[in-house]
């Protein structure tokens, strides 16, 4: 247990988040062709105009009409967005500003509240070695602050973390009702059972996986001297040279990393990479204006 409140910045993740989304012009129509849902359906396709972002376009229809032209969806309005927040022990670490549940906080708080400006509704799930709480999706700023307030909470946090009971109590528990699922975690522990239940939680929902990791997670520091590595699952301590094992780290953790990504690519679903030492107002804008033009 992570004990008292989490030391995050929301109101600075959401002005930033903002701003980034102006920057690159995705308007809330734009918004709702991002998160378009499992139940939203092609309607036509109407001409191309200088108010849309030129992703938006369809090539292929425009080749064969010899004109631009870009896809045409019945709006779902009320969309639903569930978010499933790892808070396990391996979230309570950090090298950098922010140790990573608080970047996850900072992050999740501004995702969301452009869902809910967007007359959307969120709920979520934070979960560990069990589910630690779960809120129905519901809109408003009350949900925020429950959202919030959740996330901040120090007494929320430990345990080791259990991507498969989670993607479990997605599976069984969540109703068809939801539009997205957006899964958010360092994805340090994963087995092979999670990617059969990813990717069966990608073929229900529409689903984002954003992975959060923090610079020490990828590599050691260059430093002189000795630290001492801690394992979070039973406590026990070792004593190691950086210079000396930052090779072998280094190896392990990009095998790691890239045991992760061939499951999120087997289950087709989308995925970001985010890093603690940088911002994530531009990658997840860049990331949202690329899926205008899936």
């Amino acid at each position: 247990m992570y004990k008292g409140r989490l030391n995050v910045e929301v109101s600075r993740g959401i002005a930033e988040l903002e701003s980034m989304l102006k920057n690159f012009r995705l308007k809330r129509e734009m918004y709702k062709l991002i998160f378009r849902g499992k139940g939203l359906e092609f309607d036509s396709y109407r001409d191309f105009s200088p108010d849309d972002d030129a992703q938006s376009i369809d090539w292929k229809a425009s080749s064969r009409a010899q004109k631009l032209l870009v896809k045409q969806y019945v709006e779902e309005r009320d969309l639903k967005i569930m978010f499933l927040v790892d808070v396990g022990d391996n979230m309570v670490f950090g090298s950098t500003e922010k140790i990573k549940c608080e970047f996850v906080t900072e992050l999740a708080a501004a995702f969301s509240k452009v869902m809910l400006d967007s007359h959307d509704r969120i709920g979520f799930v934070l979960f560990s070695d069990e589910i630690i709480d779960f809120v129905d999706c519901r809109p408003g700023e009350k949900q925020f602050q429950v959202f919030i307030e959740s996330l901040s909470n120090g007494a929320n946090y430990g345990g080791v973390t259990d991507l498969d009971k989670v993607l479990d109590f997605a599976l069984d528990y969540i109703d068809n009702s939801i539009s997205s699922v957006v899964l958010i975690s360092d994805f340090l522990r994963i087995t092979h059972e999670t990617e059969k239940k990813l990717n069966l939680l990608a073929r229900k929902f529409e689903t984002i996986a954003i992975r959060v990791r923090d610079p020490l997670d990828i590599t050691l520091p260059d430093v002189e001297g000795e630290i001492i590595l801690e394992n979070p699952e039973n406590h026990q301590q070792v004593i190691v040279n950086p210079r000396v094992a930052k090779k072998s780290y280094e190896q392990y953790a990009l095998e790691q990393s890239k045991i992760v990504e061939e499951i999120f690519k087997k289950s087709e679903l989308d995925y970001l990479d985010l890093i603690t030492d940088k911002s994530f107002a531009e990658p997840l804008a860049i990331f949202l204006k690329e899926r205008l033009a899936i």
